[in-house]
């Protein structure tokens, strides 16, 4: 039998030699080309298995499932998670797709809601191409620069230590939707970049007249009126009275910028703990920020003023008034004499004392 076989494979290769070298060529090309097409055959024929796979949508009962995307993650962290919670079937497959897609890098940091079931690509699509979950960052009008710090380091789902205490009034009060894993750094830089495009919009649209010479002393005076009220009706008059005062040469005489003067703008306390008001030594104490003391504006704003406050200021109520003094309800009475403020003053005096008469219990 053996010698059967030698025979045979002697004789075909004797058939072999005995061809042209041309059409051994032409031979040697086809077994390639079949070679070849065989392969990329195997490869489509695999390709169109695991594709079917990340394409198809499983089975299962509809739900939502949120998940994170640490910043940093990579392909395989993020396959192996999502296979171990159930979200997908195989990190391999999803892997594979994802690097001969060219995706690899499209993943954005945040949580995401996958809505199953879902397939491959679709899940995919939402970590790359999906909103976020967003977490709501209010900051009230009037705080300090140092007070909204202070607020985003209580902030669990933003990142990264606070950036130093930027200047004052550079930062627009206002809710900011952030994902997890914001850092904070990046979150101060995003109100200031929100305050600057507010303060460039309405600077352009200013009165004409006003005593401002720059946006920054517009931003000095709308912190002074955020923290003088906190009804809106009123922002536009309260500014009206210190435009007019500034037009006339007159001190603003605003009780804030004492306090900011002592305190940085923290509130003033008694030694029993209690909050308290000034102290005629602190209104009569010169501080740079003391507008009972100094002509014309503070040095800097005295806190962060919102939108609202900003506007007024550019676009104050054309009005004779100079004055203005609590009114017992939060908000005030406006005067455009003295004779008419002094007697303005005696009636908030008298409602302080009957409220702290009834404190004492009568």
């Amino acid at each position: 039998m053996a010698r059967e076989k030698k025979a045979q494979a002697t004789s075909k290769n004797s058939a072999l030699a005995g061809l042209p070298k041309k059409q051994k060529r032409v031979l040697g090309f086809m077994a390639l080309t079949a070679v070849v097409t065989l392969g990329i055959a195997l490869v489509l024929g695999a390709y169109a298995v695991v594709n079917y796979r990340y394409e198809t949508t499983p089975n299962g009962e509809a739900a939502e499932t949120v998940f994170e995307v640490p910043r940093g993650s990579g392909l395989s962290s993020i396959a192996g998670r999502l296979e171990e919670d159930g979200l997908i079937k195989s990190a391999f497959i999803f892997k594979l797709v994802t690097k001969l897609r060219g995706n690899e890098a499209n993943f954005k940091a945040g949580e995401f809601i996958i809505v199953q079931p879902a397939s491959m690509s679709k899940v995919y699509e939402t970590l790359a191409e999906g909103k976020a979950v967003l977490y709501p960052f209010t900051v009230p009008e009037g705080l300090t620069s140092a007070q909204i710090i202070r607020a985003l380091d209580g902030v669990e789902t933003l990142t990264g230590d606070a950036p130093e205490t930027p200047a004052e009034g550079t930062m627009l009060p206002e809710t900011y939707m952030t994902p997890k894993g914001m850092s904070r750094a990046a979150v101060v830089k995003k109100m200031q970049a929100a305050q600057t495009k507010v303060i460039d919009e309405l600077w352009e649209t200013r009165q004409e007249g006003l005593p401002l010479k720059s946006k920054e002393e517009a931003i000095i005076l709308a912190s002074i009126v955020e923290k003088e009220t906190g009804i809106g009706a009123e922002r536009d008059v309260v500014a009206g009275v210190f435009i007019n005062r500034l037009k006339i040469g007159m001190r603003l005489q605003t009780d804030p910028t004492i306090i900011y003067g002592i305190s940085k703008g923290e509130p003033l306390y008694n030694k029993r703990g209690q909050r308290r008001t000034l102290y005629r030594s602190e209104i009569d104490r010169k501080t740079p920020w003391n507008t009972y003391q100094i002509d014309g504006l503070p040095p800097t704003p005295i806190c962060n003023p919102g939108a609202e406050a900003i506007a007024a200021v550019l676009q104050p109520a054309k009005t004779d008034y100079l004055f203005f003094v609590a009114d017992g309800s939060g908000g005030h009475v406006f005067a455009k004499t003295n004779r008419e403020h002094v007697n303005n003053v005696n009636k908030w005096r008298k409602i302080e004392r009957e409220r702290q008469r009834q404190q004492r219990g009568g």
